[in-house]
């Protein structure tokens, strides 16, 4: 019998883990920013600025994959998450899409290892707690049919964000 997939939260820079794959909270074209987004780019070097142009932007809720390149992680799957309008405007649905689609992407490329930040809970407002609440129940819905991903981790930028995803973990 399989073990269930392990999901945990820790507070570190998702550029440092050794996973097979992170996720870049990325903006639509692609071409870095701020916060994680720049980060990721930074650490990655030129080469993913590069990958990533050739990809041709992304919509929200898609997610496309590159490579890591200097990152210890081999790949990097970008997803675009909604900014935070009120709730009203299709945000939880699409930021659930953000997870199912960088699982999905993860899992084709035999990624058994993922990390991921707290998409659209920085620069784009999403409210901390209810972000956690859809990462981690998307995430669990995932892992019961997806067999390949054995260890899923939240990366929290800061000890409140990280208590959040604890509390939800525990609760759910």
């Amino acid at each position: 019998m399989r073990q269930p997939a392990l999901i945990h939260a820790i507070k570190a820079d998702i550029t440092t883990l050794k996973v097979n794959a992170i996720v870049n909270a990325a903006n639509s074209s692609l071409f870095g920013g701020g916060g994680v987004d720049g980060a990721i780019h930074r650490a990655a070097g030129p080469e993913l600025l590069d990958a990533c142009r050739a990809l041709g932007g992304c919509r929200t809720g898609e997610a496309k994959i590159t490579k890591g390149y200097r990152l210890p992680a081999k790949f990097v799957i970008h997803t675009v998450g909604p900014v935070w309008r009120g709730g009203n405007h299709s945000e939880a649905e699409l930021l659930a899409s953000c997870y199912r689609n960088s699982l999905k992407l993860a899992a084709e490329h035999h990624c058994r290892t993922i990390a991921f930040p707290s998409i659209s809970a920085g620069i784009y407002g999403y409210p901390i707690e209810q972000a956690a609440a859809i990462a981690i129940t998307t995430v669990r819905e995932m892992l019961a049919d997806e067999r390949g991903i054995e260890k899923v981790i939240f990366c929290c930028f800061s000890d409140r964000d990280l208590d959040v995803y604890r509390k939800v973990l525990s609760e759910k």
